[in-house]
């Protein structure tokens, strides 16, 4: 699609009118007309508008001309999955696993290459293979080879240990020692729990990356443990394969 074809997909599925986008993004409804019959295309500035107001990436808007690829683990971007910055705006060099709220999320190569290789494995490759994969394309990639530029010295794994730390000291009975964080999308992890009354509660926002982990119980053969936590709460559950029979046994704000 052409960037006109873009603009007027995305107004019209969002249900504005040229005259309603114009005064969203600062411009006169001549203007958002001329963007239509494709006579002009956005500045770089109304650009930044659109993405934000709309979700998607400035390289949508402007037809797709490049592949996006995750910097930091290879992975494709599409829109739904790309990383924010701490002011909500799209990064579209990482996506919401790696980069989320203008934070790195690994800073060791080789973590991130266990975490991808779980899901890699299975789908066409051998862990094998996976992994060696994984060891060629990471240092390729443009944070591993600006790594000492764009690390924050080690301070978001601090932040991990402590998180660590006070969930091993409240982990329930069952539930083997936590040892390692990894970034989740709450879209992902977002389980409903029922209530007392019978009512369906959940308490992430599926656009927001967590930390987290899931864990075999050491009693109960087929139930895990789940663990998300952010700065602000530390939440752990069980359940079943697929996510079945979500139980809430933890709530803590920090």
């Amino acid at each position: 699609m052409n960037t006109k074809d873009v603009i007027l997909k995305l107004r019209t599925e969002n249900g504005l009118s040229q005259d309603e986008l114009a005064a969203k993004v600062f411009v006169t409804r001549q203007a958002v007309s001329r963007w239509e019959t494709g006579e002009t295309v956005p500045n770089t500035e109304t650009l930044k508008l659109l993405s934000n107001l709309f979700g998607v990436s400035i390289n949508t808007l402007l037809g797709s001309p490049r592949e996006l690829i995750c910097q930091c683990c290879g992975m494709p971007l599409e829109d739904g999955i790309i990383g924010r910055n701490s002011d909500g705006t799209l990064n579209e060099e990482y996506c919401k696993w790696c980069y989320a709220d203008g934070t790195y999320t690994y800073s060791d190569m080789d973590q991130l290459i266990d975490v991808c290789v779980k899901h890699m494995a299975g789908g066409g490759f051998t862990e094998e293979q996976a992994r060696a994969y994984m060891k060629q394309k990471l240092p390729t990639l443009d944070y591993w080879k600006r790594y000492e530029e764009l690390s924050d010295n080690g301070e978001f794994e601090r932040f991990k240990e402590q998180l660590i730390k006070e969930i091993n000291d409240i982990r329930p009975d069952g539930m083997p020692e936590l040892k390692s964080l990894n970034a989740l999308v709450g879209k992902y992890v977002n389980l409903g729990y029922r209530l007392p009354g019978g009512e369906t509660v959940r308490f992430l926002d599926d656009g927001v990356t967590y930390l987290g982990n899931q864990l075999e119980s050491e009693f109960e053969n087929g139930v895990c443990y789940g663990v998300l936590a952010n700065l602000d709460f530390i939440l752990i559950c069980t359940y079943e394969a697929e996510g079945r029979n979500p139980e809430l046994l933890l709530y803590k704000k920090r």
